[in-house]
């Protein structure tokens, strides 16, 4: 197995040999690399994994469950998920992705069906565990594998393009799995998403080893072109962790609100279990089209802008969340939460990446989303603990005034121009 993300050789895509790439052949170089498979793949991933929120109302009938308690299955599973990033990223390092990327499609699939298997609240969050464990090693796989295969300054969009395949996940899971609910309850729904996660998943295994074990060409690798190359410059610490620190923490408190979206809608409503779950596709709907558009904007505006602008737009919606009626009002919320939480995705992992030693890339994007997963399943039980004592409308409310405090104080400490990365870290 060929490692990825090697010195990227001077090529020039269009026969000219002046180094300047049309546009039509850039856009041929990145569809047939591995754009395509990765998103793909990050489709796979995610069909089963999507399912804990949607189905918590089911699930909260089903074991008569507080918000709290409900909230402790979203976060048994994100904490386990959490924890898997960091050995996920090691391995992916030293293993290579290939075998990542198996584990968290076609394991994640035995252990949803053991999830759909369970019949009591310990049994499913103990399998809940598990599929956060094989499914942790994915993301840092892959992430960094993907940007390694394209321009530098494509980067951004080839990570936007990546995130449509789990934001597809996320926004048909909710509705396949509310249609299987409604006949065989919510254990059909992870039952029946697990055959075909398993099948991509070993697709997917054998078109990766065909796809590494040919010879290198231009559309695997950073292609940079001829007199083009970047200074080598050291990169402030400073600036890195402070990044880490606002994504991370502005990532757990939304995330913390969505995974009581369909709980909220049932509860504060009055509608049937099946449409809260669909409703929470409308927030993952934004993700087939914001994820590419918010990597094209941090590859022409740069990443803090767009993530910091982002973070500061959400907090309004989270706010306006707990104020608006039923209908047409609450889904264009729920569309516009879902747009600024997919442009900042591509622009987060993108800098994150950027300014990491490329030979260290896994290992850091593991702790990057070790970092969100444990933030955001430690403040799902704590948001249904505000729940239960002060009702929706003020835990949002509070939810909405953290992230403008997170995202403001972060912001002082990326004051000033950041230098160009070369993967040197200084304090």
């Amino acid at each position: 197995m060929r490692r990825m993300g090697g010195p990227a050789p001077c090529v020039s895509l269009t026969g000219t040999g002046k180094g300047n790439p049309t546009i039509r052949s850039r856009v041929r170089t990145f569809l047939a690399g591995l754009v395509p498979l990765f998103t793909l793949a990050h489709f796979t991933h995610h069909l089963l994994t999507a399912l804990p929120v949607p189905m918590l109302p089911l699930i909260r009938d089903d074991f008569g469950l507080s918000y709290a308690e409900a909230g402790l299955a979203v976060s048994a599973f994100n904490v386990a998920y959490g924890f898997g990033q960091l050995p996920g990223g090691w391995l992916a390092d030293r293993a290579g992705p290939r075998i990542l990327v198996f584990v968290g499609t076609f394991g994640v699939a035995i252990t949803g069906v053991l999830v759909g298997l369970s019949q009591t609240y310990i049994m499913m969050i103990v399998f809940l565990v598990l599929m956060g464990v094989t499914g942790g090693g994915y993301h840092p796989a892959a992430s960094p594998t993907l940007s390694a295969s394209v321009r530098p300054a494509s980067r951004g969009s080839a990570l936007g393009f990546h995130l449509v395949g789990g934001s597809a996940s996320f926004f048909l899971a909710p509705i396949i799995a509310a249609g299987i609910a409604s006949v065989w309850g919510w254990r059909g729904s992870f039952l029946g998403l697990s055959a075909p996660t398993a099948l991509l998943g070993i697709v997917l295994y054998l078109l990766l080893g065909r796809r590494f074990r040919r010879p290198l060409h231009a559309e695997d690798l950073s292609v940079e072109p001829a007199g083009e190359a970047q200074p080598a410059v050291r990169v402030r610490l400073r600036h890195l962790v402070a990044f880490m620190v606002m994504v991370v923490l502005s990532q757990a408190v939304l995330f913390s609100v969505v995974a009581f979206v369909p709980l909220f809608i049932v509860d504060n409503y009055g509608v049937a279990e099946e449409t809260g779950a669909a409703y929470l596709a409308i927030v993952y709907s934004a993700g087939l089209w914001a994820s590419p558009l918010g990597g094209y904007l941090s590859d022409r505006l740069g990443r803090v802008k767009v993530v910091v602008a982002g973070s500061l737009a959400t907090a309004p919606l989270v706010f306006l969340l707990g104020q608006v009626a039923f209908g047409v009002s609450l889904g264009a919320v729920l569309l516009a939460m879902g747009v600024m939480m997919y442009t900042r995705m591509p622009a987060s992992e993108s800098f994150v990446i950027a300014h990491t030693p490329e030979h260290r890339r896994s290992t850091i994007m593991g702790i990057y989303y070790f970092a969100g997963m444990e933030a955001g399943g430690l403040l799902a039980p704590v948001m249904g603990y505000f729940i239960d004592r002060f009702g929706f409308q003020t835990s949002f409310s509070v939810a909405a005034a953290t992230v403008v405090g997170v995202v403001l104080v972060c912001s002082l400490f990326l004051r000033g121009r950041a230098p160009r990365p070369d993967g040197v870290l200084t304090g």
